[in-house]
């Protein structure tokens, strides 16, 4: 049975094979009859073959070149922020302070006030947005390869809000990251987690409303400074 099998399949393949030689017979044979018809078509099919290659050669190239422009502009930003940061880390945890402050206030930021002092509850810095919403910040400077623990956020989310009233709870630190626990819980808090490279951007001249969506929604309901 099985070698019956076999014997069909070699002669369908045989019978296959003959007439693909007879159909490509007759194809060559139809070709050379009608090429004064024929050659204009293989010549346009041929010439948009190249042109389609060249164009896909061309727009891999054109792909590749704003890729490597792209990550050639996001070191050139990095290494920018990073010299912009070399006086910061000059500071101490007090002058830290007063210069956060003092970015609020170029921003626009009124009564802004620095603590300065042991015991403020996670309030380094306070003031009110152009808007009217209240800022607190908790500011951290720590060395730029430590991470910012579960710990600090979780003593400042607890008096951001509560102890101070704040509309946009940010706290802001020198160091590169926030654990993943810290950071999670800024972002289930509402708290603006601004690590080293925002905090980069925000040196350099980004406004602090522009940072405060990035990294933690930090919305708030609109509020009146009083009085």
């Amino acid at each position: 049975m099985a070698a019956r099998r076999r014997r069909l399949k070699k002669k369908t393949r045989k019978k296959l094979q003959v007439w693909g030689a007879v159909a490509a017979a007759a194809a060559l044979a139809w070709v050379a009859a009608n090429w004064s018809t024929v050659w204009p078509i293989l010549i346009a099919v041929l010439a948009a073959a190249v042109l389609g290659s060249a164009s896909w050669v061309l727009l891999r190239a054109h792909h590749r070149a704003v890729g490597q422009d792209r990550a050639w502009r996001a070191q050139e930003e990095a290494r920018a922020r990073e010299l912009s940061m070399a006086q910061v880390d000059g500071l101490s945890w007090q002058e830290f302070e007063t210069y956060i402050a003092e970015l609020c206030r170029r921003d626009g930021c009124r009564e802004v006030v620095v603590s300065g002092k042991s015991g403020d509850l996670g309030a380094d810095v306070v003031g009110y947005l152009a808007d009217g919403r209240k800022l607190v910040i908790q500011c951290k400077k720590y060395a730029p390869h430590r991470s910012v623990p579960s710990q600090d956020m979780q003593k400042f989310v607890g008096t951001a809000r509560l102890e101070h009233g704040a509309d946009v709870a940010l706290f802001v630190t020198t160091c590169h990251a926030f654990t993943r626990d810290a950071l999670g819980l800024a972002l289930r808090q509402d708290i603006v987690a601004l690590h080293r490279d925002l905090l980069g951007s925000w040196v350099k001249g980004a406004h602090l409303e522009t940072l405060i969506p990035l990294n933690g929604s930090g919305g708030g309901v609109r509020r009146r400074p009083s009085a």
